[in-house]
């Protein structure tokens, strides 16, 4: 019997999304005689959550979601995590307009556009939390610029489809920012792709699927791989291996057999959109429109009426609705929740089952959901949305953490997770929103947690090129914030112009 292929190398990506890419086009940076080979199961690149179809295309800055800024029991509004996510969103276009800069990206029109950025809100309750959001936010520099308004007119000229039609009488409110963007994650995953096969390092294997790690005796992982075209077995043995397989990525880390996987398990949400693709419908929306989430629906449900740039088709998305299966990936297994449960995890996803009651009764809720009914959903924000217009797609498929805290028991976490194992050799991401839109942070992240010593050491003046506040506070320095927006929004193509800080000389 011929033994099986054996292949070494310093870098194994599984998954070609947008988590794989940003991390594979920094280590092309960083290492660039590092060999990289990269694992999708699919035949096509960002197939699964990075897939323009199966997200928000959302450059989620805190601007307009609402979850990201909770009231507090006292009526005040907690600001912390929406100042964490804007920063987040400042690093990753910085790196983006380093590689425009540097020539890896011809037209950053390609995937990211200014789409302004809107919250939307009816009723007494809701407009005075909306104003006291509005209000805790102007305290800080990264949010200025944002305008608030109640005014009928005023919100007419901004959104047109959301006040025509409307009962007048009705108590509204809305902010506005032309700092928002839409991004196509998946069109920025093919170019960081693109970019690393073509410099020569870097292999993509297509239609192949790793069924298997296993950690060896010098540190090393033996990466069992199929080509999923041939039957072919290869085994890869990799100095490092990251797990950035979307809703696949639990099952992977369950395999690697680190204590760290213990610690995990999982539930699927899936999603919907409304599609509108109109040209008369269309014209008269610019904006993305967030809302106020239901109450036990996920951050990835919070309701939102969009401006979607997908190639050369501009299109209106409203949704999400949940859905509900057992796969953990769009094009998985009904098999993928059943494979996910392990005795060391089964405890905790009753007790989340037991604790969780109104998520699973909106899950319910949204499963019996008919298209009208889809469509009554829709009117809240777009009154005079007519049925011929709109059809149903299907969204992606995202998998909500289960995370079993020693002190506190296992609870349901809405964020994105880093598992890295102890010696810093492997590394997986679980987990949906933000995502995509803090890739870059979230790769830096870790980063530092599986290579500290060249994090903070030769990698360190690299990293400062590519990202100038790495490790600064962009709301308390000023100057930089402004030479940073600036240049990112000049590079990026982008229409905002960032307030000049007193004390600043700008050349005529």
């Amino acid at each position: 019997m011929a033994k099986r292929k054996e292949i070494d190398t310093d870098v194994v990506l599984i998954g070609a999304g947008i988590m794989s890419a940003t991390l594979g086009a920094f280590i092309n940076e960083l290492e660039p005689g590092h060999s990289i080979h990269i694992f999708e199961r699919l035949g096509r690149m960002a197939g699964e959550s990075s897939d323009a179809w199966n997200n928000a295309g959302t450059g989620h800055a805190a601007l307009c979601e609402l979850n990201y800024t909770p009231e507090r029991e006292d009526g005040s509004i907690e600001t912390k995590k929406a100042l964490d996510i804007i920063e987040q969103f400042e690093q990753s276009k910085q790196f983006w307009s380093y590689l425009v800069k540097n020539g890896q990206i011809d037209d950053p029109k390609d995937f990211i556009r200014t789409v302004p950025h809107m919250s939307f809100v009816r009723g007494e309750n809701d407009v005075n939390y909306l104003r006291k959001r509005y209000q805790a936010l102007q305290q800080f520099e990264l949010f200025k610029g944002m305008e608030y308004s109640e005014d009928p007119e005023v919100i007419k000229n901004w959104i047109p489809l959301v006040v025509e039609g409307r009962d007048r009488s009705e108590k509204i409110a809305t902010t506005y920012t032309e700092l928002g963007t839409d991004v196509d994650y998946g069109a920025l995953t093919k170019i960081f792709i693109d970019n690393m096969v073509e410099r020569g390092n870097t292999e993509l294997h297509l239609l192949h699927e790793v069924y298997d790690l296993i950690r060896q005796d010098d540190g090393r992982w033996k990466v069992k791989v199929k080509n999923l075209s041939t039957g072919e077995k290869v085994i890869y043995y990799s100095r490092f291996v990251f797990i950035g397989a979307g809703g696949g990525s639990l099952h992977l880390l369950q395999d690697s057999d680190i204590p760290e996987s213990k610690l995990y398990g999982g539930f699927p949400v899936g999603g919907q959109w409304l599609v509108c693709s109109n040209p008369e419908v269309v014209a008269k929306h610019h904006a993305k429109v967030y809302g106020q989430a239901s109450v036990g629906a996920p951050p990835m449900s919070v309701p939102h009426l969009d401006t979607r740039v997908m190639g050369e088709e501009t299109s209106i998305l409203f949704g999400p609705f949940a859905t509900f299966s057992t796969k953990f990936l769009k094009e998985g297994s009904y098999w993928d929740l059943f494979e996910s449960i392990k005795y060391w995890n089964i405890v905790s996803l009753m007790r989340v089952g037991l604790k969780n009651y109104e998520l699973e009764k909106y899950l319910i809720q949204q499963l019996s959901l008919s298209f009208e009914d889809r469509l009554e959903a829709l009117r809240v924000f777009y009154p005079e949305a007519k049925t011929e217009d709109w059809k149903l797609e299907e969204a992606g498929q995202r998998v909500q953490i289960i995370y079993k805290d020693a002190e506190k028991g296992a609870s349901l976490q809405f964020g994105t997770e880093i598992v890295t194992s102890e010696d810093g050799t492997i590394g997986a991401l679980l987990g949906a929103s933000p995502g995509a839109s803090t890739s870059v942070s979230i790769m830096l992240t870790l980063l530092e947690r599986c290579f500290p010593d060249r994090f903070n050491g030769k990698w360190n003046e690299k990293l400062k090129a590519m990202i100038p506040s790495l490790g600064q506070n962009l709301e308390e320095n000023e100057t930089l914030r402004y030479q940073v927006r600036t240049e990112t929004c000049e590079l990026l193509q982008l229409s905002w112009k960032e307030p000049v800080p007193v004390g600043i000389a700008i050349d005529a």
